[in-house]
């Protein structure tokens, strides 16, 4: 580890290492005119001479290290002094030690009881006062170090942490996109679906988020992970014949019963990932509810497991009401794209059947909103969000 004088700044008018400043405190002249005459040849001083101003010179010298403080003061006390010194953030690192007369055990635990390092007796031996001084200084020194290091190592956790995830995101939207281009069915393939999706689905819980039913379920993190989970809501149909995905035109019975399979198969993808995990963990729980469970209907007539009401995840009623807004403003080789208002029309016929009624009134109170992502993120000729 560095030493003090390796690590502090070297003096650029005289080229001499940096000599930490000592704040001496005592109402006798006397005494700061010794303590200022043993301490000057290796250390920067400031005097004051009672509590109060000791406090002011404390806060206005941010490269104060060490405070040499009486006990007996006229006025503020020693005790009273360290006490405030502690209580300030800007001066409670700075470590005090008690120079005073009075030595009884009792006074020793008083001082070290508000707050000092150390405590010396009166009449001041050089020799002890230099090596007491020097240690706490190298303390200081050992401390603000360690400090600059948590630090270091802190920052260097958060950009870790945050190239992760945003390695994360991208193999989502890469794994979302990859369900999403074997999709026939979607004419625009630029991934732009997804990226739609994904901000309905913010935009609804973030709406939803003061409701008294949705409160418990809609907190600043959990609407951050349903955002991020929402690109694979459709990731189980890789698994779907492409002669059923890509299909150019609409699906017989037997055909659409394959293709409701995709829901069971998104959830065991996902489950695969966590049983390799060992675990879940909330990420991917709201990615398998979003993936099993967004075409099922709140009046029970959905799929894959007929669920109805509250038994439906939030996350998937969320993500309903998101994917067949963005379905139907968007061209199908089955259909052309329906503008923003005849969607909302069709919609507002599914209130209380295919949709969680306040879920549905949540997005007619920002339909504006999901017009303006339609238009942001809109596919080359895929949509009309007019």
């Amino acid at each position: 580890m560095n030493s003090l004088k390796d690590r502090m700044p070297q003096d650029a008018q005289h080229d001499r290492p940096y000599r930490p400043t000592i704040l001496i405190v005592d109402d006798t002249p006397d005494n700061i005119m010794l303590l200022s005459r043993l301490l000057k040849d290796k250390y920067h001083t400031k005097v004051a001479t009672n509590g109060s101003t000791a406090l002011q010179v404390a806060a206005a010298t941010p490269d104060l290290d060490l405070i040499l403080l009486d006990v007996m003061m006229l006025g503020m006390d020693g005790y009273e002094t360290c006490r405030q010194l502690k209580a300030n953030p800007a001066t409670s690192d700075i470590p005090v030690i008690f120079l005073t007369a009075k030595n009884q055990i009792e006074d020793e635990a008083m001082g070290l009881s508000v707050g000092a390092v150390d405590y010396l007796g009166k009449p001041i031996s050089p020799p002890i006062l230099f090596a007491r001084v020097s240690t706490h200084l190298t303390l200081r020194s050992a401390r603000k170090l360690l400090q600059e290091h948590n630090e270091n190592l802190e920052r260097m956790v958060q950009q870790r942490t945050a190239q992760l995830l945003l390695m994360q995101e991208a193999l989502i939207l890469a794994m979302g996109a990859m369900a999403e281009t074997r999709d026939r069915t979607l004419d625009g393939l630029s991934g732009n679906h997804i990226r739609r999706t994904q901000r309905y689905m913010r935009a609804l819980a973030m709406k939803l988020r003061s409701h008294p039913r949705f409160a418990a379920s809609l907190s600043d993190e959990n609407i951050e992970l349903m955002t991020k989970s929402a690109p694979l809501h459709d990731i189980g149909k890789v698994a779907i014949p492409d002669r059923i995905l890509q299909k150019q035109g609409k699906l017989d019975p037997e055909e659409f019963e394959v293709m409701k399979l995709h829901a069971a198969y998104g959830r065991d993808t996902i489950m695969l990932a966590e049983k390799h995990l060992g675990g879940s963990n909330s990420f991917l729980m709201f990615a398998r509810e979003i993936a099993h469970s967004h075409q099922e209907k709140w009046g029970g007539s959905g799929y894959p497991e007929n669920l109805s009401g509250d038994a439906i995840p939030v996350s998937a009623r969320l993500m309903a009401v998101a994917d067949v807004y963005d379905a139907l403003i968007s061209r199908r080789v089955y259909k052309p794209p329906f503008s923003h208002a005849q969607s909302l029309e069709i919609m507002r016929q599914g209130r209380g059947t295919h949709f969680d009624p306040d879920v549905l009134d949540a997005f007619f109170a920002i339909e504006a909103e999901f017009a303006g992502i339609a238009r942001e993120f809109a596919d080359e000729d895929g949509h009309d969000a007019g």
